[in-house]
């Protein structure tokens, strides 16, 4: 990785500004230690021949504590670039988040995108979750160093090599770089760029496309770690690069794309590097697979170097402590080899390690159970199994990185188990027993630590034996209040044990409806395994549902006993919903058997019988196009199966029959309001329309009116046309209203939306400067202009030596320039006026003191 580093920075200090000084770029990353001790890793690149070198820096903590770390070592990579490296531990308190920082002045000189840079701080943070509920955490590491350079006209992509240890979720963002006090920094801009300046929020490509002026540019962005769908930390880079002017163009990668290896596989594959100037290329690789504990990635050679393009093999063998729930990113580096400045590409491949699928997976069937067992796992890091559920066998063949059991398959999850050595699981259904006559499959999959699934294991099926009767028609024969009839069928038991139940047998058949407090009571006994139909009559099936069960007895003298039952099988039963022109069926559909389709019968007058309108893959439909207030009647034909063989297929059964009145019940649309305010007379103008894209019909409305957003909206008005003059007294536009349309029947729409108008409107409570009560008519006395929303006033007038002239509580005063007290004229001159007004506004009334001078004229 070092000598990776050294080609890069080779080329980056050929053409560095020899004015350059101090802190260019930088991150910090931390590592968990144990308990609540964490150390981090702070890494500086700096202008070696300045002056502010430094051989110690203070790294602050987060939580009001500090440390001046001494520097661990530093490496001149040239004559003038030193990369630093600072390592401290801490022990924090307890739990919380904690933003760890570094603040140092300076920045270099002459940074295009930070104004007078020389003088800014350089700042960088990295933010820290402990919380014991996430589990202790890693920062990620970058790879890929924090310079980088490019050129005019040119687009350029940089990469951090973010890799995480812990597998956690990352993603990216563009930040400001940041200065004093972690401030971001005053007049910061993105650097300027023909079409965008961006990075790509899941694989972290920074991309410039494309710069515009040459120079040094600091750019800033955060990668963040997720697990559990919550945000567990961040690390800030900040990023120097330098533009300059070339000819040529950057190399191009070509290698596969994101690929998935089952662990223990051997992945192989070519990268190769093209460059379109035929200039000498570069081609290196960093990342996940690389730094693996347990047999890591190679790519041979480590640098491959050539002319116009360079080849290397990427060669991992994989085993299954490299699986993970997310990929391992491969960050690919081709850069060319100019005079002028080198161009740098990337490309990112993604390498999921999949767990490898459960082995010989069996389902034995056990009473009313199946039993399940497999081979335990060679992965010993797993820590369980997932157990999938689905009737019927699907033939799933998973894609390459499919991973898990899909629910497009119809399969379910019905058990997890914690422990990779329970390789056997028994499924009851919870205890409710499975269902004879239904084919059961299976799949497992092997888990992780991190929620990561393994490939799903072939599927495996079993039925139960049929050891007892499986019913297979509830059928509803007629509809009466009492005197409806239910046909119930069943099949009767083909694989019985004679030598743990020689018979002779009985059914007993058991009923129950849906009544309240209704319980399953003995309506028939048979002797005869071949007794397997009856007719259930004097039922009110017009009101009522009903299920059934059968209860399977062995009789032998002196060993009698209960073999077992059946699963309780209901009649279908026909609900109807009435809407506007439009009846809404609905049945229910928990049989122990498959329905498949259901067929929907609807009485015909003119054939005096019912006739199929329509079919059904849900327990629904709407029967459209009605007439309002017309009786409809119906019923419901299911067609189903068992998914075992041996039994009656097609399963035919009925529902009851069931009536409805389709009734206008469906609200008109909601208006859309309008308003004008006429300030000269102070009311509201409001007029509506109802949208085109709704049915015309015969419509009202109702206004409402609310004072202030916080009050309740009031019916004020109802009308027919679609307009509405809104006056109060005194006079007030301050408000909020909204309508709504009614039709014929009454129905409501939902509200329109609001429109409010505020005090400001019209303006507030003013007074004028002067009056002249001399009698000719004009402005002959002193009022207010505009007395719009008052609540109330009191105001008094005041001569010059502070004598009370008039005083009033009217909004809609006139003082005429007597004296209230004697009737006599005043003096012309100066008076002055204080008061109190209450407005009305649509926060609700405020109170303001109004106070000012009026000439007297006359």
């Amino acid at each position: 990785m070092q000598k990776v580093l050294f080609i890069f920075l080779f080329g980056f200090l050929s053409h560095h500004l020899l004015f350059a000084t101090h802190e260019r770029a930088g991150e910090i990353t931390y590592k968990h230690i144990s308990g609540l001790t964490y150390e981090i890793t702070l890494i500086t690149y700096t202008y070696s021949p300045s002056p502010a070198d430094r051989p110690e820096l203070e790294i602050m903590w987060g939580d009001g504590t500090s440390t001046v770390l001494p520097r661990a070592g530093y490496i001149d990579l040239t004559a003038v670039i030193r990369r630093n490296i600072y390592i401290g531990q801490h022990t924090y308190a307890g739990n919380g988040i904690f933003k760890i920082s570094l603040e140092d002045p300076n920045r270099n000189y002459g940074i295009v995108n930070i104004p007078n840079s020389v003088n800014i701080p350089f700042y960088i943070e990295s933010e820290l979750v402990i919380n014991p509920f996430l589990g202790s955490n890693n920062s990620v590491v970058l790879l890929n160093p924090p310079l980088d350079y490019g050129c005019v006209d040119r687009l350029y992509i940089h990469n951090p090599g973010a890799y995480d240890e812990d597998g956690d979720s990352l993603s990216y963002k563009l930040t400001v770089c940041k200065g004093s006090g972690g401030l971001p920094i005053p007049g910061y801009t993105l650097p300027e760029a023909s079409n965008v300046f961006t990075i790509d929020v899941f694989n972290g490509d920074l991309i410039w496309d494309k710069p515009v002026l040459q120079g040094e540019y600091n750019v800033a962005f955060i990668i963040e770690e997720w697990r559990l769908g919550q945000r567990i930390g961040y690390v800030t880079r900040d990023l120097q690069i330098q533009i300059g002017a070339c000819d040529n163009y950057p190399p191009e990668i070509v290698t596969i794309d994101d690929t998935c290896v089952e662990a223990g596989d051997y992945l192989k594959f070519e990268v190769t590097a093209e460059d379109p100037d035929g200039d000498k290329v570069y081609l290196s690789a960093t990342g996940s697979p690389f730094l693996q504990i347990q047999s890591p990635a190679v790519l041979d050679p480590e640098v491959a170097i050539g002319y116009g393009s360079a080849t290397a093999l990427f060669e991992w063998e994989t085993n299954c402590s490299h699986i993970k729930k997310n990929p391992h990113p491969v960050f690919f580096k081709a850069r060319d080899s100019v005079n002028t400045i080198s161009l740098t590409s990337y490309k990112t491949v993604n390498i999921t390690v999949v767990g490898p699928a459960p082995q010989f997976p069996q389902a034995v069937p056990l009473g009313n159970s199946i039993t399940l067992s497999w081979l335990k796992t060679e992965c010993e890091n797993a820590v369980g199994y997932r157990i999938y559920r689905n009737v019927g066998y699907y033939g799933f063949v998973p894609d390459h990185c499919e991973t898990g059991v899909p629910a497009y398959t119809g399969y379910q999850l019905i058990a997890e188990t914690d422990n990779i050595q329970d390789t056997v699981f028994i499924d009851n259904n919870n205890g409710n027993g499975l269902i004879h006559g239904i084919q059961y499959c299976y799949m497992i999959t092997a888990i992780f630590p991190d929620g990561a699934e393994s490939y799903a294991s072939v599927e495996t099926c079993a039925t139960l034996r049929k050891d007892l009767p499986i019913i297979t028609n509830v059928d509803v024969l007629s509809t009466d209040l009492s005197n409806g009839s239910i046909k119930v069928v069943w099949s009767k038991p083909t694989e019985l044990d004679y030598s743990q139940t020689p018979g002779p047998f009985e059914y007993q058949l058991f009923r129950r409806s849906n009544e309240p407090q209704s319980n399953f009571s003995l309506i028939a006994i048979f002797s005869s395994l071949d007794d397997t139909v009856f007719t259930d009559n004097q039922l009110n099936t017009l009101d009522f549902q009903y299920r059934y069960r059968i209860d399977f007895y062995n009789r032998e003298t002196g060993n009698e006993f209960l073999i077992g039952s059946t699963v309780v099988a209901p009649s279908i039963f026909l609900t109807i919903n009435e809407t506007d022109k439009s009846l809404l069926l609905n049945w229910n559909n928990d049989v122990p058997w498959i329905n498949d389709t259901f067929a929907i019968f609807r009485f015909e007058p003119e054939l005096q019988d019912f006739d199929s309108i329509g079919y059904s893959i849900i327990p629904e439909y709407m029967d459209t196009g009605l007439v309002n207030g017309q009786q409809y009647c119906y019923k419901i034909k299911t067609i189903g199966r068992y998914s075992s063989p041996g039994l009656i297929d097609p399963i035919i059964n009925f529902s009851q029959e069931n009536c409805g009145v389709p009734v206008d019940n469906i609200p008109p649309c909601a208006p859309f309001l309008s308003l004008q305010t006429n300030c000269e007379v102070l009311n509201n103008e409001l007029s509506w329309i109802y949208p085109d894209s709704c049915t015309m019909e015969e419509l009202t409305y109702n206004v409402f009116y609310a004072e202030s957003t916080s009050s309740d909206y009031n019916l004020i008005g109802t009308t027919a046309d679609t307009y509405y003059l809104f006056e109060t007294s005194p006079p007030s536009v301050v408000g909020c209203f909204t309508v709504t349309a009614l039709d014929s029947l009454v129905n409501q729409s939902v509200y329109s939306n609001v429109v409010c108008v505020d005090i400001n409107e019209c303006g507030r409570i003013w007074f004028p400067y002067v009056f002249t009560p001399n009698g000719d008519n004009k402005n002959d006395f002193f009022r207010a202009d505009s007395v719009n929303s008052i609540q109330k006033l009191t105001l008094k007038i005041f001569n010059r030596w502070g004598g009370i002239v008039y005083e009033t509580s009217d909004p809609q005063f006139k003082w005429d320039g007597r004296d209230q007290k004697n009737n006599r004229d005043c003096s012309p001159g100066v008076y002055f006026f204080e008061g109190i007004v209450s407005e009305y506004t649509l926060g609700g009334p405020v109170e303001r003191q109004v106070k000012g001078s009026i000439t007297l004229l006359r």
